[in-house]
């Protein structure tokens, strides 16, 4: 009940742009059927009102206590590659040791890369999970931008050895 777009198309855009953040929709609806849909797109809690503010604080604080202990532990927060290294909290990028500048579709679809690492993504996957496109849109977008990360992170953008095109399938971040 946002404007120009429901809580829940954020929260779908949350997950496919891959932030790592808790999400508490907090929600009119009250329906079993809008629950079970909130949390399956990705919300980690569902509350309706009217709520009581003490519960709102205490799942708020539960929430925050999950990210913190589960951040730690699962995924790896630096991703290095070559001469590239990815910070996914601190959403930074360098390359030999110099700060290297993304916009933030770039760093979306670098973060996509590096959790598929070594998997052949196709145009209409990358279009659909970084960009929210529907897949039938044709666009040039994707090749756009993985020109443009090559230029930032390759040391020679025309001979790429980090971000590869597999011919006619899309991309792949290089394995390990």
């Amino acid at each position: 009940m946002l404007p120009r777009k429901s809580g829940l198309d954020v929260c779908r855009e949350l997950r496919a742009a891959g932030m790592a953040v808790p999400i508490l929709i907090l929600t009119a609806r009250n329906q079993t059927v809008d629950k079970v849909v909130g949390l399956k797109i990705g919300g980690d809690d569902y509350l309706g009102k009217p709520f009581d503010t003490m519960e709102l604080m205490a799942r708020i604080e539960a929430l925050i206590r999950r990210f913190r202990n589960s951040s730690s532990d699962t995924k790896p927060n630096i991703h290095t590659f070559g001469d590239v290294r990815v910070d996914m909290l601190g959403t930074t990028v360098t390359r030999q040791g110099m700060p290297v500048h993304l916009a933030a579709r770039e760093f979306q679809l670098l973060r996509y890369f590096v959790s598929h690492r070594g998997k052949t993504l196709s145009r209409a996957e990358i279009l659909k999970e970084v960009w929210g496109h529907r897949v039938e849109i044709f666009t040039r977008t994707v090749d756009v931008h993985v020109a443009s990360l090559r230029q930032k992170l390759e040391s020679d953008a025309k001979r790429p050895s980090l971000i590869l095109t597999v011919p006619g399938m899309g991309y792949k971040l290089r394995p390990d």
